[in-house]
């Protein structure tokens, strides 16, 4: 099982506005800031619910394909997640909606990041 993740953005003033508005309407808020005078020059933030596990660090920018899917407990939270990551500067990567060729009840939404990272969130119960 995967306890956290960290990635490169490019520009970390802006990813840190973005995340911070993105995940508000899932409980996700930022729980760590390490200034780059503290961690190899590197200025690190984390965002999570009861711990962090969503790391962004502001060096070296992940190149490449990067999808991260969280998983919420309704349609209304993925549906809330797009919304706000739309305000917040996401690029469309579909809408919230049935992706019924992974399963019947695979409800979600995808938005590109500043960095264009697909980040998606997902409900897998029934509506």
């Amino acid at each position: 099982m995967i306890d956290h993740i960290t990635f490169g953005v490019s520009n970390f003033a802006q990813s840190i506005a973005f995340y911070d508005k993105a995940f508000a309407p899932l409980g996700v808020t930022r729980l760590v800031n390490i200034p780059a005078s503290a961690d190899n020059n590197v200025e690190v933030a984390a965002y999570g619910d009861s711990r962090p596990w969503f790391w962004i660090a502001a060096a070296d920018p992940t190149n490449g394909k990067l999808h991260i899917a969280l998983n919420v407990e309704s349609r209304s939270k993925v549906d809330e997640f797009y919304s706000a990551a739309m305000l917040a500067g996401a690029k469309d990567n579909g809408s919230p909606g049935i992706r019924s060729h992974y399963h019947p009840n695979y409800y979600g939404a995808f938005v590109l990041d500043p960095d264009g990272h697909n980040i998606e969130v997902v409900c897998h119960l029934p509506g």
